[in-house]
């Protein structure tokens, strides 16, 4: 039985996507065409341009699917996480984790290139916005903090961008030793504050 058309297409759009992500984390944006794309995913070079017609609209795919991938990782362990005081470290060493890995090498790339790059940075600085603030929000959830005390926006903003910055650390060695002592850390005083703001489970104190 064939295979219908609509999915051949979102099969074909997927691939290009995650061929996208792959090429921009070993290549770079100057490196990555939508023609490397499609030898990469293993399509024709005219697929690739009837759903990317341009190498940004490609650029903003793959950071949607960078940032998907992320917090989708994030809401797949939420049930796992303990609650009280515990709940800070566990949440601590996840977003502390967060931008690791080829997924975030990726969109470094990217951030560098549209540094110096007009066109790119009016498509992809709204789109990192977007990505910005559903990671803010996540991370909210995560921690069970309450956005109106004050300081806790400040806090969650400064663990993420703590994250950011361990990302970088890691590019070139692997820095997992050291960011275990930091993500413990900052536990210790992201407790103090979100103090109160830390859900408990029904049935326990």
């Amino acid at each position: 039985m064939r295979e219908p058309q609509q999915e051949r297409s979102r099969t074909t759009r997927r691939r290009l996507v995650e061929a996208a992500v792959e090429c921009l984390a070993t290549r770079g944006w100057h490196g990555t065409t939508v023609a490397m794309v499609a030898e990469q995913a293993g399509v024709s070079r005219g697929a690739a341009q009837h759903h990317f017609p341009t190498r940004e609209d490609l650029v903003v795919a793959a950071v949607e699917q960078v940032g998907e991938v992320q917090l989708a990782e994030l809401r797949r362990h939420v049930e796992l996480l303990p609650n009280g005081a515990s709940r800070s470290e566990a949440v601590a060493e996840m977003l502390l984790n967060l931008y690791t890995g080829p997924m975030f090498r990726a969109a470094l790339q990217l951030w560098v290139a549209a540094s110096t790059d007009p066109k790119l940075l009016a498509v992809l600085a709204p789109l990192e916005a977007r990505v910005g603030r559903e990671a803010h929000r996540v991370a909210l959830e995560l921690l069970g903090a309450d956005e109106s005390r004050p300081g806790v926006r400040e806090t969650v903003q400064a663990t993420l961008d703590l994250a950011r910055g361990l990302g970088l650390a890691n590019l070139l060695s692997d820095d997992t030793r050291r960011r275990r002592r930091i993500v413990r850390q900052w536990a210790r005083m992201l407790e103090p504050a979100l103090a109160g703001t830390l859900p408990e489970r029904a049935g326990t104190r």
